[in-house]
């Protein structure tokens, strides 16, 4: 890439294992990486790595702000849920170019329970929804932390007697959901500085794993896609949002998450996005000060994507070798005929 094309930086937060997402951000402008955690593989796919105090402390923020001034940093991307609240604040008091709602917003996003109620002021669509010791519409329900990530401890209660047990078992704060039936849908979404949805890219969920979908199918669904853009821009959103729902057979769509930042399943919209209007690339613009319009509905379906474990060796100074003891394929082989 030539230098004139990196004139601006981004600076990606809790960047974990998101190895293919940093490493998109990294083919259109110069990255840096910002993680506690001297082994998160992700890093270790931007141009610069640094490790930035943990997000309660004090010095996050200004540790974050001098990255920007030295780098030239135009958009902060953040990689994980835990900062969300944080850089939404920092944006509001202008010290972070942050690609994230107002802090409000962020915070109940974060909060499963204040997230179904949001949705209702909003009159967008939310499966049945209680606190223990509330008066439940019907059963089973699922059993969920308030604010839990990753499928943790979400069980299944089939009547009162098991919520109850349940909600006490987990040991935090927990909320009862409705048990959904249907398929599970994800709807990845990117919205502009002003809150305009720019696209809105619907899946399915063919397997997850903590959470996680690691097999999906990119679907053209009205539904779905029209779902994402009401979202987006009644929260407000700037930046990634991925909505996940079920398309219940009794209620129909119904929203059961809505994660403020990029989705798990990212590489699903890296694929399916028309040459030039991937997420990454639409940021990088956006951070370059470019007014980009609205796409919504224009993009591959059909593909399906299927993902799998990849690791890196270290050495003795951290810094990656650049050896495979086991070579990728380039293209995969030839489905047998």
């Amino acid at each position: 890439m030539a230098t004139a094309e990196r004139d601006v930086a981004v600076l990606l937060t809790g960047v974990g294992k998101r190895y293919a997402l940093v490493s998109a951000f990294a083919q259109h402008a110069v990255t840096v990486a910002a993680d506690p955690n001297p082994l998160a593989p992700a890093q270790y796919a931007a141009h610069h790595r640094r490790a930035v105090p943990l997000i309660d402390d004090p010095g996050y923020v200004p540790a974050l702000r001098a990255l920007c001034e030295r780098f030239g940093v135009g958009a902060v991307v953040p990689l994980t849920d835990l900062d969300l609240e944080v850089l939404g604040r920092a944006r509001e008091e202008g010290l972070l170019p942050a690609f994230v709602p107002d802090g409000d917003i962020a915070r109940a996003t974060f909060d499963k329970y204040e997230t179904h109620l949001l949705l209702e002021r909003l009159g967008l669509p939310s499966p049945p929804t209680a606190l223990p010791g509330d008066p439940v519409e019907s059963y089973p329900v699922m059993v969920k932390p308030r604010w839990g990530s990753g499928a943790r401890s979400i069980h299944l209660a089939a009547d009162a007697r098991e919520a109850e047990f349940l909600a006490a078992y987990i040991r935090e704060p927990a909320m009862l959901q409705r048990a959904m039936r249907g398929p599970e849908l994800s709807i990845d979404c990117i919205s502009d500085l002003d809150g305009r949805c720019l696209n809105a890219i619907p899946r399915t969920m063919l397997e997850s794993r903590g959470g996680e979908s690691i097999k999906g199918t990119v679907v053209a669904d009205p539904d779905l896609i029209d779902l994402g853009r009401r979202v987006v821009e009644a929260l407000g959103c700037r930046g990634p949002c991925t909505v996940q729902v079920f398309r219940d057979p009794e209620l129909g769509l119904r929203i059961t998450d809505v994660n403020t930042r990029f989705g798990g399943a990212c590489p699903a919209h890296l694929y399916a996005a028309l040459p030039g209007l991937t997420y990454p690339e639409l940021i990088v613009r956006m951070a370059r000060g470019e007014r980009i319009e609205p796409h919504v509905g224009e993009f591959r379906a059909g593909i399906t994507f299927t993902r799998y474990y990849w690791q890196l060796e270290l050495d003795e100074r951290m810094a990656p070798t650049g050896r495979e003891v086991a070579p990728r394929a380039l293209g995969g082989v030839p489905a047998d005929t």
